[in-house]
C-alpha cells in the first residue's frame, strides 16, 4: 500500500486528505485510530500519530479526548482552497507561459477549455479539412 518515495506518514496523510476531499469520510466523522491503522497497514503506530498530528496542524482533523480523531467542520473547504491555489500555481500558471511561448491566443486556449476548440484550431478536436493549418484556403 504505501510503497511511494515519501514518508510512510506522508502518504497516510495524503491518503486522509483524498478521503475528505471525496467526501468519503465527512465532518465530525471518525477516522481509524493509530492502532486500527497500525493494525491494518503493518505500520509502527508512532507512524500513524504523527500523520495525524501533521493533519491536526493543518486543521483537517481534531482530536476528541477520550473518543479519537475526527474530521473537522469546514476541512473539506479547507482543502479545496488549497489545492485550488496549488492548481492556479503549479499547474494552470506554467501552462499558460508556455501557451504565451507558443503564442497561442488566449481565445483559443478558452475555447479549448469549454470544449469548442481542439489542440489543432479544428472544432471539437478535429483538424480543419482544407489545405492550411488555419483553415483556411490554400
Amino acid at each position: 500500500m504505501f510503497d511511494g518515495p515519501e514518508p510512510i506518514y506522508l502518504q497516510i496523510a495524503q491518503m486522509i486528505r483524498a478521503q475528505v476531499l471525496a467526501g468519503e469520510t465527512a465532518e465530525e466523522e471518525q477516522v481509524m485510530s493509530t492502532t486500527e491503522l497500525a493494525t491494518t497497514f503493518r505500520i509502527n503506530p508512532a507512524t500513524a500519530a504523527k500523520a495525524f498530528g501533521q493533519l491536526v496542524d493543518e486543521g483537517v482533523l481534531y482530536k476528541r479526548r477520550g473518543l479519537g480523531m475526527f474530521v473537522a467542520p469546514g476541512a473539506r473547504e479547507r482543502l479545496l482552497a488549497r489545492y485550488r491555489a496549488r492548481f492556479f500555481d503549479e499547474v494552470l500558471a506554467p501552462a499558460l507561459a508556455q501557451a504565451a511561448v507558443l503564442d497561442i491566443p488566449t481565445a483559443q486556449i478558452v475555447d479549448y477549455v469549454l470544449g469548442r476548440d481542439g489542440p489543432d484550431g479544428g472544432v471539437d478536436g478535429v483538424a480543419p479539412t482544407s489545405g492550411s493549418p488555419t483553415g483556411t484556403p490554400v
